[in-house]
C-alpha cells in the first residue's frame, strides 16, 4: 500500500473510534449515597424523578434511571432521623459535541437533543441530609442561619 493511503487509514480509524451514536443506552446507572454530619448513613429511602419517570431506592445503592435533558429531583428520608431534597442538573456530554462537529457536522447533537441519550447525570449522587426536628419543636435560629449559603 502506498504511504498516503496508510496515513489516511490510520487517521480515519482514529477519528471514527471516538464516534458515539444514538444507539447508546437511554438509561444510566447512578450510585446514590446519603451523608449526615459528615458520615455516610444507610437505610435512607430516596425517590428520584425526572420527566421520563420515577425510581425508588434505599441508599446506599445503585439505580438505573432514564436519561433526560431535564433536571433529576432527589428526595430522601430516613424515618425520624433526617431528610433531604435536591435537584441535579443534567448535562450534555462535551466529548460527543466535539466528535459530532468534526465527524457528522452536528447531526448527532441534533439527534441527542431529541432523543436525550446525549445527556446524563453525575455517576455518583451524594445527598446531604438535614437532621429531622423532633415533633412539635421549631428549628432554632442559630442552625437556620448557619445552613444558609451565600
Amino acid at each position: 500500500m502506498p504511504f498516503p493511503f496508510r496515513l489516511f487509514s490510520v487517521v480515519a480509524l482514529a477519528l471514527l473510534g471516538g464516534c458515539v451514536t444514538v444507539s447508546d443506552s437511554p438509561t444510566q446507572l447512578l450510585e446514590v449515597r446519603a451523608v449526615l454530619d459528615y458520615r455516610e448513613i444507610g437505610g435512607v429511602g430516596c425517590i428520584l424523578s425526572n420527566d421520563a419517570g420515577r425510581w425508588y431506592v434505599v441508599a446506599p445503592a445503585r439505580v438505573s434511571v432514564t436519561r433526560s435533558a431535564t433536571p433529576l429531583s432527589v428526595s430522601c428520608k430516613k424515618a425520624g432521623t433526617a431528610f433531604a431534597a435536591e435537584v441535579v442538573q443534567s448535562r450534555f456530554d462535551a466529548d460527543r459535541l466535539i466528535g459530532n462537529l468534526v465527524i457528522k457536522a452536528g447531526y448527532q447533537q441534533f439527534a441527542d437533543r431529541h432523543f436525550t441519550e446525549g445527556y446524563g447525570y453525575p455517576a455518583t449522587l451524594t445527598v446531604l441530609m438535614q437532621p429531622a426536628q423532633p415533633a412539635g419543636q421549631a428549628p432554632d435560629q442559630e442552625s437556620a442561619v448557619a445552613s444558609r449559603m451565600f
